[in-house]
């Protein structure tokens, strides 16, 4: 579970959030391809080039039915903020008046824009109920906020909204836990400011 967020309280953006929806795989996948490339990135050359080369047609088709059984499954595990068709031709900035990104590059939306899949500003992925064993908790699998709506609010809105679905599943302990990756210290502050604590250390080792 990898789960990143750039989002801050400060600022105003107009989005509406809602449930997924099928119409929504394209705009869903832009978003996780970047949320992807930059977690990479915070890790050095070598991470950015394993989470670059995963990123196939494979991965894309299997991510894309995954989130589709999820969905079908668990209606709503998967919350989408939408931007205002205004808001796809801004150039927005983060609070620290840069559009940037995670790896604190400058960044742009016109590929999105170009190919159409820039309808969505952000994203939530809570694990559906079924997995809830493997950690006896709610998971927070995914969050990505797209960079000019960093520093606006939407990240607090869709953790918002993520906590309230976690609360209606039937959990063998009332948590709720994700990953964040030790070199993301704005996403670190970003859940300590909601009151996540660390409770656990993840290792790892090749295959």
């Amino acid at each position: 579970m990898d789960t990143s967020s750039n989002g801050d309280a400060d600022g105003d953006a107009d989005v509406r959030l809602r449930a997924y929806e099928p119409d929504d795989e394209a705009a869903l996948w832009a978003l996780k391809e970047r949320f992807e490339r930059e977690l990479g990135a915070l890790g050095g050359e070598e991470k950015s080039a394993a989470y670059d080369g995963k990123l196939t047609a494979a991965y894309e088709r299997r991510y894309r039915e995954w989130v589709t059984r999820c969905t079908e499954r668990e209606p709503g595990c998967v919350i989408v903020a939408e931007r205002d068709d205004k808001d796809r031709n801004k150039t927005g900035t983060g609070d620290d008046g840069n559009d940037w990104n995670a790896t604190g590059t400058d960044v742009s939306d016109e590929g999105d824009a170009n190919n159409g899949t820039d309808a969505l500003a952000g994203y939530v992925f809570v694990l559906p109920e079924v997995f809830s064993l493997v950690w006896d908790s709610a998971v927070v699998n995914e969050l990505y906020v797209r960079e000019v709506f960093r520093g606006t609010g939407v990240a607090d809105t869709l953790i918002g909204s993520a906590l309230d679905h976690a609360r209606g599943q039937d959990l063998p302990l009332r948590r709720v836990v994700l990953d964040v990756d030790p070199g993301n210290e704005r996403a670190r502050a970003f859940y300590r400011r909601h009151s996540f604590e660390n409770w656990s250390e993840m290792v790892a080792r090749e295959l």
